[in-house]
Formats: structure tokens, C-alpha cells, sequence
């Protein structure tokens, strides 16, 4: 059998090996994402985003640190209220990490003492509030809280963004007697709307009539304006007829003997009324003389052509 070369096949090897090495030691950091290095066990550098590589055997990566926004919810916590009631407490914390250095070295176990840290700074500001003062405190509580935790977990590393109390459970007594008075809040709030929704309806059912009355007011008035300016317009009308008859007269330039006829005319309008007294004028007794006169010379005439 031919001999087979062995430096090759050790060369190909180490080269192999090499490659895998180089693989395993290229780190791509992603974004927020904060990895912290140590070299012979010290800590070295916190690489951000990017490409990098480790020195094998010499460095490694001591913490992989998350720069997001992150959220805990803690479980209940028993606290004492200024006039000696217990109530259980959960809270949620919204922290973010600032330093990944301080972060990794600051403390043993981050969470675990955030939790502690919470539930006594909870305590301590429920511990100066009466019951009442802590049920309706909320925004109070969270922002002391937020600020006093903000403060503390600084050398950490870590930035305290809120607090919120998620659950605030008074004992049973005292939730019977809450649930009590929300009942009758709840019922004299009904009684108030319905008193409320009752005096709205007869509101608008006077106001109702208060509009028909103006209406109707409004129309009699109008159709008495309206007959008013009728009769006027027929009068107007009247006169100007008159005015007309007038001037035609006038301008006909007419005889004494035609005025007396006009005026006998008049009268005897007049005398078909309903007149139980009439006072003739001067003018027409005459204009009446006349007519007889005139009469009898007629009659004469007629005598006189019949004899003939």
C-alpha cells in the first residue's frame, strides 16, 4: 500500500479547527442588546451593536443585557395603613437598563431586589396614609414610589420609568361596607336622574305649550292684520272710485240741474236705507218743486193734445 501523507491531512485539520474557533468567537451584537465582556476574569469593555470578536480562551462574555423596556408584576404585599387596617398590595414596575456595566456588577440578583426595595417603599408611604387617603391616592403613591425606587436603583444601573398599583384589597369587612355605600350612591344617583328626567319632561311639555299659545297668538294676529288691511283696502278702494267719479264729474263741467239730479239721486239711496229720520236739503226741495212743475206742465200738454 502507497504511504499516505500525514502533514497534509494534520494541516487540513488545524485549519479546520481554526475556522471553527474563529466561528465560535464572532459575536454580532443586536440592537438593544449589550453584551459585557471580561478578560481574565476583569471586566474589559460592554460592546454595543455590531460585529466583534472575542479572544478565545483569554476574554468571554460575562452578561448578555437586554436595553429594552421590560416589565415586572409583583405579587401582593400585606400592608398597614396609618389607622391600623391591613390591605394587600400588587404592584407593577416598568424599569429599563441604562448601564449594562453597573447592572452586571451592581448587584447579586437585580430582581429580587427591586422586589424587596418595592414592597418596603410601599409599606413606608402606605404606613403615613390613612384607608381612605390610600384609595384615593393612587396617582400620589405611584409617583412617590417612582421616584423614591428611580433613586435607589440608579447605582444599579437601572432606570425606574413608572409605577402603577395594580390591586389595592381592603379587608373583607371594610369591602362589604364599600359595596354597601356604592349601592346607595348608586341608587340616590338613580333617584337623582329619574327626579331629574321628570322635571326635563314637564320642562318641555310647559315649554310645549308655551310655543302652541305663542302660535296661536301669533296667527290671530295675523289674520286680524290681514282682515284689518282687507277692509282698509276696500275702503281705499271705495274713496278712489269715488275720487275717480269726482273728477270725471268735474271734468264733464255739469249743469246746476244735473247736480240736483245727483243729489236726488243720493237721497233717494239714502231714503231705501234703514233711516227712520231724513233731513232733506234746501237744494233738493227745490230740485222736488221742480220735478213737479215740471210734471204738471206735462200733464197739461198731454190734456191738451187728447182734446184735440
Amino acid at each position: 500500500m502507497p504511504d499516505i501523507p500525514i502533514i497534509p491531512i494534520i494541516i487540513i485539520i488545524l485549519a479546520v479547527l481554526i475556522i471553527l474557533v474563529l466561528a465560535a468567537n464572532l459575536k454580532i451584537v443586536q440592537q438593544s442588546k449589550a453584551y459585557v465582556i471580561e478578560r481574565m476574569g476583569a471586566f474589559h469593555s460592554v460592546w454595543g451593536v455590531g460585529v466583534h470578536f472575542k479572544i478565545p480562551f483569554i476574554e468571554r462574555v460575562a452578561k448578555v443585557v437586554s436595553l429594552k423596556e421590560q416589565v415586572v408584576d409583583f405579587a401582593p404585599q400585606p400592608v398597614i395603613t396609618k389607622d391600623n387596617v391591613t390591605m394587600q398590595i400588587d404592584t407593577v414596575l416598568y424599569f429599563q437598563i441604562t448601564d449594562a456595566k453597573l447592572y452586571t456588577y451592581g448587584v447579586e440578583h437585580p430582581m429580587s431586589a427591586i422586589e424587596n426595595l418595592t414592597a418596603t417603599t410601599l409599606r413606608n408611604i402606605i404606613g403615613e396614609l390613612e384607608l381612605d387617603q390610600s384609595l384615593t391616592s393612587r396617582d400620589i403613591i405611584n409617583s412617590k414610589m417612582r421616584s423614591i425606587l428611580d433613586e435607589a436603583t440608579d447605582p444599579w444601573g437601572i432606570k425606574v420609568n413608572r409605577v402603577e398599583l395594580k390591586n389595592i384589597i381592603p379587608p373583607r369587612e371594610i369591602q362589604d361596607a364599600m359595596e354597601k355605600q356604592m349601592k346607595a350612591e348608586r341608587e340616590r344617583r338613580e333617584s337623582i336622574l329619574q327626579a331629574e328626567g321628570q322635571k326635563q319632561s314637564q320642562i318641555l311639555v310647559a315649554e310645549g305649550e308655551k310655543q302652541s299659545l305663542i302660535l296661536r297668538a301669533d296667527a290671530a294676529k295675523q289674520a286680524a292684520i290681514m282682515k284689518a288691511e282687507g277692509e282698509a283696502e276696500a275702503i281705499l278702494k271705495v274713496q278712489q272710485a269715488t275720487a275717480e267719479a269726482l273728477k270725471l264729474l268735474n271734468e264733464a263741467s255739469p249743469t246746476d240741474q244735473v247736480l240736483k239730479i245727483k243729489a236726488l239721486e243720493a237721497f233717494q239711496a239714502a231714503a231705501n236705507g234703514q233711516a227712520t229720520k231724513l233731513i232733506i236739503p234746501s237744494e233738493i226741495q227745490g230740485l222736488a218743486g221742480l220735478c213737479a212743475s215740471a210734471k204738471a206742465v206735462f200733464e197739461s200738454s198731454s190734456d191738451s193734445e187728447k182734446k184735440s
